[in-house]
């Protein structure tokens, strides 16, 4: 595991992850709960790096029945999605903590923001660099180098930003 950047402690039986345990991804997303031969099964929770969770019932791996809730408290519902969609989330952070104070800008559910380093930007689980193509984590890791696809998205994206 230590090959690839991921841990585990926790139970074991027969050389193979059981009973209650914690993995780290390499992305630090941990999956908290219980395990049977080297896979997530019963009840566990994958926490999320941004602060989103995910509770769910495992079987052999799958998940069977589980429920997203995002890091601003948002609980995201199967059926009936009406409030939040991917153009529209109507200003849940502000419902919940308010609106800031004149002159202060919300351009993040964070407060205070992350220091976005020049040139670069938030991508959600990191910063872009558009100059060298990769994405590295907040801690300052290497995560990923932009693949030919998600870097035609960032900069469709950025010239909207930036017009």
């Amino acid at each position: 595991m230590e090959y690839i950047g991921s841990s585990y402690r926790g139970g074991t039986k027969n050389g193979r992850k059981d009973g209650k345990g914690e993995y780290t991804f390499p992305t630090d997303t941990k999956y908290v709960g219980e395990v049977k031969d080297g896979m997530f099964h019963g009840k566990g929770v994958l926490l999320f790096p941004n602060g989103s969770r995910y509770e769910a019932s495992w079987e052999n791996g799958k998940a069977k029945q589980g429920s997203l809730t995002f890091a601003d408290g948002l609980q995201y519902l199967d059926n009936d999605w009406d409030y939040c969609n991917g153009y529209d989330r109507r200003f849940y952070t502000e419902r919940c903590s308010g609106l800031r104070p004149a002159g202060e800008s919300q351009v993040t559910d964070l407060h205070p923001p992350r220091d976005i380093p020049d040139g670069c930007y938030d991508c959600g689980d990191g910063f872009y660099d558009p100059t060298s193509r990769v994405v590295t984590s907040y801690a300052g890791r290497f995560l990923r180098n932009a693949g030919e696809t998600e870097n035609n998205i960032f900069e469709k994206l950025f010239q909207l930003c930036d017009s």
